[in-house]
C-alpha cells in the first residue's frame, strides 16, 4: 500500500462542479493498493497515518502532534494510479489491485481506520 499524505486546512473533492466530500483541518490522503497487499500492510499504513507528527504540538512545537492528538478530520481517496509503471509513453497499472478486489480491501482499510480513530472524523471517496 501507498499513502500520499497531505496536511490541509481544508480539502474537498468535487465531481462535475458538485462537492461530494470535504473536511476542515486534517489530512487528505490518497490511498494506493497493489495486487499483493495484505491485512498486515493495511494495519501498518493505518498506524502510520494516525501517528505521523505533521502538526504543531504543545507550546507550538513544530511537527509535534498527530491528527489523533489534534482530533482533526481525515479525507481518504482511493487512487489506483499510485501503482503505475511508465512503459514508453504509456501508463501501465498491472501492479494495482483490480477493482473487484480493491473495493472491498479499501472498505476494510476504512473500517480499520475507523476502529483506531473516530469514524465521524473520517470521510472517504471510493470512486
Amino acid at each position: 500500500m501507498k499513502a500520499v499524505i497531505q496536511r490541509v486546512t481544508k480539502a474537498s473533492v468535487s465531481v462535475d462542479g458538485e462537492i461530494i466530500s470535504s473536511i476542515g483541518n486534517g489530512l487528505c490522503i490518497l490511498i494506493g493498493i497493489k495486487r499483493n497487499d495484505t491485512v498486515e500492510d493495511m494495519k501498518y499504513i493505518v498506524k502510520k497515518i494516525l501517528n505521523v507528527k505533521l502538526f504543531d504540538g504543545d507550546n507550538n512545537k513544530k511537527w509535534g502532534a498527530s491528527v489523533v492528538d489534534k482530533q482533526y478530520e481525515i479525507l481518504c481517496i482511493s487512487q489506483f494510479t499510485l501503482y503505475h509503471n511508465l512503459k514508453g509513453n504509456r501508463l501501465d497499472f498491472h501492479r494495482a489491485m483490480p477493482a473487484q478486489e480493491s473495493e472491498p480491501f479499501y472498505n476494510q482499510f476504512l473500517a480499520e481506520l475507523g476502529k483506531s480513530y473516530r469514524p465521524e472524523l473520517i470521510k472517504a471517496i471510493n470512486k
